[in-house]
């Protein structure tokens, strides 16, 4: 079955995939818009897993200074080509960190740069804080590993809640922006500028 162009644009305008994807979505689920959606949605998901490990030597590096000029933000984002780099999508998408990193402000990009160090400070506090509570030490840990995954949900940035969605966490978004622009994205570094903080 074929189906009405302006049906295939609105599929495309919601998922960011090109023309073809959204006819062979739209045919497998029947023309139903949010099964087409949830389809092309997995599918970028499978498409950018298989991207990530390709090479990204291109890129922005994007800026922002809060209105009241007292946080300021640098962020390089590197992408496979210059072409990628120059489109709405990953300038969006470089723009949209940059606010992330003022408003939420990470220490680090991704829980693997979390130095070793301070992890195991932050569990030596959590295993104290439980040491007189009497639970089992099954359950201790538990508590521990949920206060970890807290810690890193507030700072590293890709395991951060997107601040315009808060059921998306920023990897979320970065793998839908992989999605839309075909090429692999590394959130290289940034820098988060707070007047009058070390």
């Amino acid at each position: 079955m074929s189906y009405d162009a302006k049906v295939v644009y609105e599929l495309r305008n919601l998922s960011g995939a090109g023309v073809m994807e959204c006819k062979k979505a739209l045919e497998e689920t029947n023309g139903d818009m949010e099964k087409a959606c949830e389809l092309l949605r997995k599918k970028g998901i499978e498409t950018a897993a298989k991207k990530q490990s390709r090479s990204a030597e291109q890129g922005l590096i994007g800026s922002y200074v809060h209105t009241d000029g007292k946080i300021g933000v640098l962020v390089e984002v590197n992408c496979e080509t210059d072409f990628v780099a120059r489109t709405e999508e990953f300038v969006n998408f470089v723009k949209e960190l940059t606010l992330q990193i003022a408003a939420q402000a990470p220490r680090w990009v991704a829980i693997e740069e979390v130095p070793e160090d301070i992890r195991k400070e932050e569990e030596k506090i959590y295993q104290a804080q439980l040491s007189e509570s009497g639970k089992p030490e099954a359950v201790q840990k538990k508590i521990v590993e949920g206060k970890l995954n807290k810690f890193y949900q507030e700072n590293c940035l890709l395991e951060q809640e997107y601040i315009r969605d808060g059921d998306k966490k920023i990897k979320d978004l970065l793998v839908e922006t992989i999605a839309k622009v075909g090429e692999n994205i590394i959130i290289k570094r940034f820098v988060r500028l707070k007047l009058g903080e070390e």
